[in-house]
This record gives C-alpha cells, sequence and structure tokens, in this order.
C-alpha cells in the first residue's frame, strides 16, 4: 500500500526519527479512518471533501497547531505520491494551515536554575546522575531523547564537548562549561558503577535499575525534583532547553548560532526565542539611548 511504502521512505530515505514517523502514521491513520467512513478515494479526493476533513478535525477539538501538523503530514504524503508518479498533483498543497497563535516558551531565570540545582542533596549515586543531568541540560541546550542517547564515546572531556543525535539521526556537536565537567568526573568515579550494579552500558545516564536511562525516566526525575522548588512554573527537561537559548539570545549571542546549538533545521523554530529577547533588546535600549 502507498501508506506503507510513503512509511518506509520516510524511514530509510529521509532518516526520519522513530517518533516522526509514528506520528506521521498516527496522522494517516486518521485521514484514511474518515476517507473510509466517507466512501472517498484519496487519490480522487476534492477541494470539498478536504474541507470536510478539516471540519471533522476541528471538530475533534484539536488544536490549530495539531491541524496544521496534519495537514503537513498530508503535504508529505501527497508530494511522495506525485515524485512517484502516481498522481499528477498535491491537492494539499494549496490548502493553508489555519492561524496558529505562538505560544511563548516557559523558561527560568538563572536564579532559579540555580535555586533547582543547588536542591540536588548528592547524598546518593541518583543525587549525583540527576545533577549531571540538570547541568547538561542548561549547557548543551539538547532535547531529553538526545540526553538519553548520550554514549561514552560521544564526549570528549579535553574539548568539552559532546557528539549529538538530533532529528532526523542528523549529527551536531554541543559544549559545555567547567560546572558541567566537574560533575561529570564526579559522576563517572563511583556513582555510574553504582548505578550499574555490575552490568556493562555504553550509554552515560543510568537508571536506579541499572539500565540506559529512557525518556520518561528523565521526566519522572525532573517532576521529583521541582517539588522542592517554590517557583510555580510548569518546568520540563523541553523547560531547560529553552532557558539555555533564552540565556544565550540575552547575553548577545546570535540567532544563527542558537540555531545551530539547538539543531534547529529551520530559523524559522528558533525564531520564537525573539520574542522573549525583544523585553531584554528593550531595556537595553531603554537604559542606554541618549535621546529616549
Amino acid at each position: 500500500m502507498d501508506v506503507s511504502k510513503f512509511l518506509t521512505y520516510l524511514d530509510k530515505e529521509l532518516n526520519y526519527s522513530e517518533k516522526t514517523i509514528i506520528s506521521y502514521k498516527q496522522d494517516l491513520a486518521s485521514y484514511f479512518d474518515f476517507l473510509t467512513k466517507n466512501k472517498i478515494n484519496y487519490l480522487k479526493i476534492t477541494r470539498d471533501e478536504v474541507r470536510s476533513y478539516l471540519k471533522y478535525l476541528d471538530s475533534l477539538g484539536l488544536k490549530n497547531s495539531s491541524i496544521a501538523r496534519h495537514l503537513s503530514t498530508l503535504r508529505s504524503f501527497y508530494n511522495y505520491l506525485v515524485n512517484e508518479n502516481i498522481i499528477e498533483n498535491n491537492i494539499f498543497g494549496s490548502i493553508r494551515n489555519p492561524k496558529i497563535e505562538k505560544k511563548l516558551p516557559n523558561f527560568l531565570s538563572y536564579n532559579e536554575l540555580s535555586d533547582l540545582l543547588e536542591s540536588i542533596s548528592l547524598d546518593t549515586p541518583a543525587d549525583f546522575r540527576n545533577r549531571l543531568i540538570i547541568e547538561l541540560f542548561y549547557a548543551t541546550g539538547c532535547r531529553v531523547s538526545e540526553l538519553c542517547n548520550i554514549k561514552l564515546n560521544d564526549i570528549d572531556k579535553s574539548a568539552k564537548t559532546i557528539k549529538i543525535q538530533g532529528k532526523g539521526k542528523k549529527e551536531r556537536i554541543v559544549f559545555f562549561g567547567e560546572y558541567a565537567l566537574i560533575y561529570l568526573d564526579k559522576y563517572l568515579h563511583g556513582p555510574r558503577d553504582e548505578l550499574l550494579k555490575g552490568e556493562n552500558s555504553e550509554y552515560l545516564f543510568i537508571s536506579d535499575k541499572g539500565k540506559a536511562l529512557q525518556v520518561m525516566d528523565v521526566e519522572v526525575i525532573m517532576q521529583k525534583l521541582m517539588q522542592k522548588m517554590a517557583t510555580k512554573k510548569h518546568v520540563t527537561p523541553h523547560t531547560l532547553r529553552h532557558t539555555f537559548a533564552t540565556h544565550l539570545l540575552n547575553a548577545g549571542a546570535d540567532i544563527k548560532s542558537v540555531q545551530e546549538l539547538l539543531g534547529h533545521a529551520s530559523l524559522n523554530t528558533t525564531g520564537i526565542y525573539t520574542h522573549v529577547t525583544n523585553d531584554r533588546i528593550k531595556e537595553i535600549y531603554l537604559k542606554t539611548f541618549p535621546r529616549k
């Protein structure tokens, strides 16, 4: 079937991540379920039928951002059909996305970040691991899935760099500073071996059960750490990625460099952080411009 071939194409040819492919598969399943119920041929779908599908998605209570994602999936799928000479035109190419309100990223101030780090007691091997997790999230801006996939061989302590495998299996180099190096050394000299419980692993971060940490494990760790904090902010691993980017831009980093460090394919994705940093820019302007 065309859908199966398309998903294989995303995996083998475009090297999309497993998570992204699952998202595409779910969107296409929803689409074909609608087509089947309404006896619509996906190769001959009309603009009116596309509008009916969009109304159906809206009736499910989906946000505009989710509807836009569905449309993006279908554009890619129909582009594939065009490239394979299965159809002549991509009807979804002319369908505009619903307007999406830009949600400003949640981030921590430097004082809030320091409070989070200092709240970790360092009484157990897991405490040393957790401290390093937060240090590396903030130092590198990496995604939680990227952090879980860090292997010992990916780390160059002398250069203070880590090789990261990002979305679409694209590799990039991220950097870390002296603070992260201190806790990396502390973690590697004892606590990590204790967590391994005699087992071997190529991965940096080990769970309390002696296995490589999974994304869900890190999210639970973050939840437990934040329960000790006074801040009312909802803080997730992604919050620390936002914090990394915002602090860099506020300190004067150019947005193109931040894009590279975050591993964003498009500068538009990084652009959301400029909404946060504009307040900082205005503050500097009002302090420094002589003719207000």
